[in-house]
């Protein structure tokens, strides 16, 4: 991505674009290996390399994050009140706008997908390019095939209609049961409106997938790591995407 030096250093969250114009202008900056004083210097972010006050510094701006999300905190970029799931990133994430891929409730665990990539955020969450979210859900009650052809037919909700989603009953009794849920959208609290629908409260739910993304490499809850490039490649696959 073309950007200006002092653009990419302020976008970098290094400081203000006042101060980064002096740090530039005072000679700290080396790309490629050469000294740039010129604020207004044009640069590769995802190709150049970046040295700032003698240190090697990350300079992608193009960034893909998995996250297993932990119960308590809310999927979003930030909340005066309450904890998100960016702060368990580094501040540099914001800066460079790595946003959550659709929402998780705030008790729901599990996988959570964070991208610079607006494109690819929007095409991720469209029902049309039929992304699946798989889900393990427990749930008050016993659960009975009447249930499973209910989500298999699509839940007429208050504000919409649910899709067609595939259900299997892991367990049932008659206090408790689980399942596993896969859907393609993500609307507000659907996964536990749908059961609702059908008569049984959720009491714990956590994602297992979200596309190719699974949790068997980690990390563990409450951590993060950057998509391998394999894993880049499938979501951009399978977003019908050529990959930046």
């Amino acid at each position: 991505m073309k950007m200006r030096l002092d653009r990419w250093l302020t976008t970098l969250n290094v400081d203000s674009r006042s101060r980064v114009k002096e740090i530039i202008r005072n000679g700290q900056v080396k790309v490629d290996g050469k000294t740039v004083t010129d604020p207004a210097f044009s640069c590769e972010t995802e190709t150049q390399h970046l040295m700032l006050q003698g240190r090697e510094t990350d300079g992608r701006v193009m960034r893909h994050v998995l996250l297993n999300k932990p119960a308590g905190l809310l999927t979003a970029a930030r909340d005066p009140k309450q904890p998100t799931v960016m702060d368990l990133l580094p501040d540099v994430y914001s800066g460079i706008g790595c946003m959550p891929v659709g929402r998780l409730d705030k008790d729901t665990t599990g996988v959570l997908l964070l991208t610079c990539d607006g494109e690819l955020n929007h095409r991720l969450l469209s029902p049309g390019r039929h992304v699946d979210k798989v889900y393990r859900a427990t749930v008050e009650g016993r659960l009975e095939e009447k249930d499973v052809r209910a989500f298999a037919a699509g839940l007429e909700l208050s504000d919409f209609t649910a899709l067609p989603a595939v259900m299997t009953i892991l367990r049932a009794d008659d206090s408790l049961s689980e399942a596993e849920v896969t859907v393609r959208e993500g609307k507000f609290h659907q996964i536990k409106r749908m059961f609702s629908a059908v008569g049984h409260e959720v009491t714990e739910l956590h994602r297992l997938s979200f596309g190719p993304l699974t949790l068997e490499n980690g990390p563990e809850e409450g951590k993060w790591r950057e998509l391998t490039e394999d894993e880049t490649d499938m979501l951009y696959e399978a977003a019908g995407m050529r990959i930046k």
